[in-house]
Parts: structure tokens; C-alpha cells; sequence
């Protein structure tokens, strides 16, 4: 099945052009892909989009009812949003959240998920949810591991290395928030509490402060004439 790319600004999902995914795309594919952070905003400009067997839109946090509509719940097309998961600064994952809405055609689902298989890549299919499956399970153990530092409760090196050793992940909360940018961390909470209210999702103190340093790093390279980091 033959699929094309429209470039929409910067693609967090595929920032890599040469990825097998992007390399084989040609002019009029019966799979259309929108990638980047203006995605949506371009979707709204394509007309035929019902001629495709499915159209992948790029995610950040949003819902895709924010680009398709909504509709009393019964909302649904060849329209499918996607997001592969990718924590800051660091590599995109293999995992691909596809996001479904409540009346999406099940063989339009089908479509996109074999789609993206073919590129080895992981696919979790979930409704349509600001931060979708992964944001809103780890972004409040992060939350979490971030306030017990505050609190003291052990050293950013001894509280990654308890939940290393003891719940066997490859890497604990603090190095990896570090090492990905906490700054990042504080964008996706703080849109998650804005969507949903609830204190878990809250950015936790040590992001506020990252968030505040970068900005004012980006804006002193901005007066010096310089451009500030992406």
C-alpha cells in the first residue's frame, strides 16, 4: 500500500528524513500522513481526504476531535491521529499511539496499524484522550519521583537506583528527565492539568523552575541576536 508525506513544521514523531518511513512515501498514496506541529492546522486546508483509505495525523498532547470535530459522541472517519512516544529530548520510541474516536470504521483502524507495523514500529490503539495512554500513566510517577526529592526523602541517585533495582527499569525518573530535559516535562503536565484538573498531573516545582530557566535562556540568546536552542 502506497502512502504519502505532507511536511507540517517539525515532526517530533519522525525528526530523522531519512527514515524508511518517509524515504518511500510517493506523490498520491492510498495512506496520507500529516507530520509535524502544524499538522493539524493543515489538515483543514486538503480537500478528497474521504478518497483515502486513511489519513495519520501527527499529535502533540491534543485530541484529535480538536482538528476533526466532535459530535455527540459519535464522531469518527478515515481520520486517525498517531504520536509516537518520544520523552523530551531524547529518541523517539518504537511505540505508535494510534488514536481512534468512538465511531472510527474498525477496517480504517486496521489500515493504520498494519501501516505503521510495516515500518517495525509498536502500535497501542486508544480513544481519543489528551496525552493518550503513556503521558497519563508516567507523567505522575515523574511528578512523584521529582516531589520526593524535594522532600528529601533520598538523593536523585539513590532514588533512581531503588526503582532500578527494584522495579527493573533501564533507567530511574530523575536521570531520565534530566537527561531528556525537564523543561519538556513541565509542557506536557502542565497541559495535561489544564485539560483534566487533577493535582497529579500539576508540574511538579523542579520543572516550573526548568521551564522558567530555559525560557529566559532562549530570550537572552534572542536580544544578544542569536537563536535560541529548538
Amino acid at each position: 500500500m502506497h502512502h504519502t508525506v505532507i511536511p507540517c513544521g517539525i515532526s517530533r514523531s519522525f525528526p530523522d528524513p531519512d527514515h524508511p518511513l518517509l524515504k518511500s512515501a510517493t506523490e498520491d498514496g492510498e495512506v496520507l500522513l500529516l507530520i509535524g506541529d502544524q499538522a493539524g492546522q493543515t489538515l483543514k486546508t486538503i480537500q478528497n481526504l474521504d478518497q483515502k483509505k486513511a489519513v495519520l495525523l501527527e499529535l502533540g498532547t491534543e485530541c484529535l476531535g480538536l482538528y476533526t470535530g466532535e459530535h455527540r459522541g459519535e464522531e469518527g472517519s478515515n481520520i486517525l491521529g498517531f504520536a509516537r512516544f518520544r520523552l523530551g529530548e531524547g529518541e523517539p520510541s518504537d511505540l505508535v499511539e494510534l488514536v481512534r474516536q468512538p465511531k472510527t470504521p474498525a477496517e480504517v483502524v486496521k489500515v493504520g496499524q498494519e501501516f505503521f507495523e510495516r515500518f517495525g514500529l509498536e502500535v497501542a490503539v486508544c480513544l481519543d484522550f489528551a496525552g493518550r495512554i503513556i503521558d497519563r500513566l508516567v507523567r505522575p510517577y515523574f511528578n512523584d519521583a521529582l516531589r520526593r526529592l524535594d522532600e528529601q526523602l533520598a538523593t536523585a541517585e539513590d532514588l533512581d537506583k531503588t526503582l532500578q533495582m527494584g522495579l527493573g527499569y533501564p533507567e530511574g525518573p530523575i536521570s531520565l528527565l534530566t537527561r531528556t530535559g525537564l523543561h519538556h516535562h513541565y509542557d506536557v503536565t502542565q497541559e495535561l492539568f489544564e485539560t483534566y484538573g487533577e493535582k497529579a498531573y500539576a508540574p511538579a516545582r523542579r520543572a516550573r523552575i526548568a521551564k522558567k530557566r530555559r525560557m529566559e535562556r532562549d530570550s537572552s540568546c534572542t536580544m544578544d541576536g542569536t537563536k535560541g536552542d529548538p
